[in-house]
C-alpha cells in the first residue's frame, strides 16, 4: 500500500501537475484571458504545448504505476543502505516541494484570473528606462505616432532629441492614474513576453492630483505639449473614468 501511494504521489508530482497546468492554460486560452499572463504572440505556443502535455498525460495513464521509476530502481538497488539519510532528505524536500506546487496549481484552478496590481506597477517604476519599440525612429524624430500607445509615447518622452517636433500632436490614450512628483501620471504596464518582465510606462498629464484616485482607469484625449525646457507632457481636453480594459497591458 505504501509503495502504491508513493507511486501515485510521484505520478502526481510529474505528469499530474503538468496536466493540471495545461488545463488552466487551455481554459484561459479559450476564454481569451491568457493574455493576462503572456503576450498574444505566445498564446498559440502555450496552447499547443498544453495539448501535447495532455496527450502525454493520457498516454502515461496506460503505464502501470511505478513503471516510469523501474529503471532508476534497477540501478539504485545496490546503494540503498549507503544513501538512506540522503534519501530521507530528498523525500522530505520532494514532499515539501509537492505541497507548494500543488497549492500553486490549486490556486490557479480556483482563483479567477486577474491583471497585475497598480501597486506592483508603482513598485517597479524607475527600474528601467521606458525604451520600448521604435526607439531609433523616435530619436530621429521620424516616428509615425498615429498608432502610439502609452508605452510608445513613453519612449518619445524619454528619448526624443527634438521634442518640439511632437508639440501639438493629438492623442487619445487609456491607462491608470499613478502619483508623480509634481502631479499625476497616466500609466500602463508593458510586457515583452509575459507578466514577469512587465514594466510600467508613464506619461505626465496635467490633471489635479486629487481629481482621480490612484489606480483609476481613465481615457485621456488631449495634446502633447513641450515645456520651455523641452520636457513633454499631455495637456488633456477630456478625461473620462473607464473600467479596466479586457486586455490591460501593452506589448
Amino acid at each position: 500500500m505504501a509503495e502504491r501511494l508513493r507511486c501515485l504521489g510521484s505520478r502526481w508530482l510529474g505528469i499530474g501537475l503538468a496536466a493540471a497546468v495545461s488545463v488552466v492554460i487551455l481554459v484561459l486560452g479559450l476564454a481569451g484571458q491568457l493574455t493576462l499572463y503572456i503576450s498574444p504572440e505566445s498564446v498559440w505556443f502555450a496552447c499547443t504545448a498544453a495539448v501535447v502535455t495532455l496527450l502525454g498525460a493520457i498516454w502515461s495513464c496506460t503505464l502501470p504505476l511505478g513503471a516510469e521509476e523501474g529503471h532508476e530502481h534497477e540501478h539504485g538497488h545496490g546503494h540503498e543502505h549507503g544513501h538512506a539519510e540522503s534519501g530521507a532528505l530528498a523525500t522530505a524536500a520532494t514532499v515539501a516541494g509537492g505541497v507548494i506546487a500543488s497549492g500553486v496549481v490549486a490556486a490557479a484552478l480556483v482563483l479567477p484570473p486577474a491583471s497585475l496590481s497598480v501597486e506592483l506597477a508603482m513598485s517597479r517604476a524607475g527600474e528601467s528606462s521606458a525604451l520600448f519599440v521604435g526607439a531609433d525612429d523616435i530619436t530621429l524624430g521620424v516616428a509615425d505616432t498615429s498608432t502610439f500607445g502609452v508605452g510608445d509615447w513613453a519612449s518619445v518622452f524619454a528619448t526624443s532629441t527634438n521634442t518640439t517636433a511632437y508639440d501639438g500632436t493629438a492623442v487619445t490614450l487609456t491607462g491608470f492614474i499613478t502619483p508623480a512628483d509634481d502631479g499625476v501620471d497616466l500609466t500602463r504596464l508593458v510586457i515583452m513576453h509575459c507578466v514577469i518582465d512587465a514594466q510600467p510606462a508613464s506619461l505626465p498629464v496635467a490633471i489635479d492630483a486629487g481629481e482621480y484616485e490612484t489606480g483609476q482607469w481613465v481615457s485621456v484625449t488631449g495634446t502633447v505639449r513641450a515645456d520651455a525646457d523641452g520636457a513633454l507632457h499631455i495637456e488633456p481636453t477630456t478625461v473620462e473614468a473607464v473600467a479596466e480594459p479586457g486586455d490591460p497591458y501593452e506589448y
